[in-house]
């Protein structure tokens, strides 16, 4: 297994402030040097980038500390509603869902935890005027912003991104924003293999991984899959997070295994703060899964994959 330390760059510093510092991740660095006039042996190079990883980490520790949010209680059926578009940015949730857990990973890297409040639901036991005033859709995660409610959590990550303040976590390089891009648009693909290989013999399982195995091995500036910290690792730590117990306890199968550099991301992303407060317990997601998909998948012996995508996304969506 790779060693990475904790100071791998996190974030892209073209449209971050040099005084704003996010509570849960840090800007990468704006120092440049003309290499024309200026040149770095390796050992002092070594060295430079050993301190930049040390103070990197001291500032994570610092703002760790600085900074602890206390998490509401989920709102059910007998909840009274906030005050809906009274001008207050509000992201509505579930503590469950993977897919809430893109946005509120979003929100919370990019710093923005007095900005946007945080609205639970629960979804076993969901309010009435969560449908009617709120969100039409009736699903999570959505966003009120400017007397307006979106959806769609790869939308809404993109959307808190460009449209708040606090460090970007999307490249200005035409080359790493056309990999992203990809990235992005296969999430849906890799989470619906997984699944169905819950019930065959894993070599979706298998191909899906070995996916992401190589595209981490893309970029040489850090164990995230641009290399820096991004949108496309907070769209793919959610399901991870939740198959890799799942697949180990009921396949007996470690996604980690033969694969370096996916045991390495994983191991970044759980130093990462903004990330830390909204993982839940392993055995949680390996329970939940047990009663949603090993019923579901038992019960459609032959379901097209087709089907199977939407059972599958459903059941995603449920706690």
């Amino acid at each position: 297994m790779a060693t990475l330390t904790l100071g791998s760059t996190i974030g892209f510093s073209h449209s971050s402030s040099s005084s704003d510092i996010s509570a849960y991740c840090i800007p990468s660095s704006t120092t440049r040097f003309c290499f024309s006039s200026i040149i770095l042996s390796p050992l002092k190079l070594q060295k430079r980038t050993s301190r930049r990883r040390a103070r990197a980490l001291i500032a994570v520790k610092m703002a760790a500390q600085a900074f602890q949010e206390v998490l509401p209680p989920a709102l059910t059926s007998v909840s009274e509603p906030p005050p809906i578009f009274d001008g207050t940015t509000r992201l509505y949730i579930s503590y469950t869902c993977p897919y809430a857990q893109r946005v509120w990973i979003t929100r919370n890297c990019k710093g923005l935890q007095n900005k946007i409040q945080l609205v639970p639901i629960n979804l076993q036991d969901r309010p009435s005027w969560y449908k009617e005033k709120v969100y039409p859709p009736n699903k999570v995660p959505a966003l009120e912003h400017n007397n307006e409610v979106k959806g769609e959590s790869l939308d809404l990550i993109k959307y808190i991104d460009s449209n708040f303040e606090g460090p970007s976590l999307f490249p200005d390089e035409p080359g790493k924003r056309e990999f992203a891009e990809e990235l992005i648009n296969y999430v849906n693909s890799f989470t619906g293999s997984v699944v169905s290989s819950f019930k065959g013999d894993g070599n979706e399982a298998d191909v899906a991984f070995d996916y992401i195995e190589s595209a981490l091995s893309k970029y040489g500036d850090g164990p995230f899959f641009l290399g820096q910290f991004s949108l496309v690792d907070i769209a793919y730590a959610p399901f991870i997070e939740r198959f890799r117990p799942f697949l180990l306890e009921v396949k007996t199968y470690d996604i980690t295994a033969g694969r370096p550099k996916l045991a390495a991301w994983i191991e970044e992303m759980n130093k990462i703060k903004g990330y830390q407060q909204t993982r839940r317990d392993p055995q949680e997601h390996v329970d939940s899964y047990k009663k949603r998909f090993l019923v579901i998948l038992s019960n459609i012996p032959k379901c097209s994959s087709f089907l199977l995508s939407i059972n599958v996304r459903a059941n995603l969506h449920t706690p």
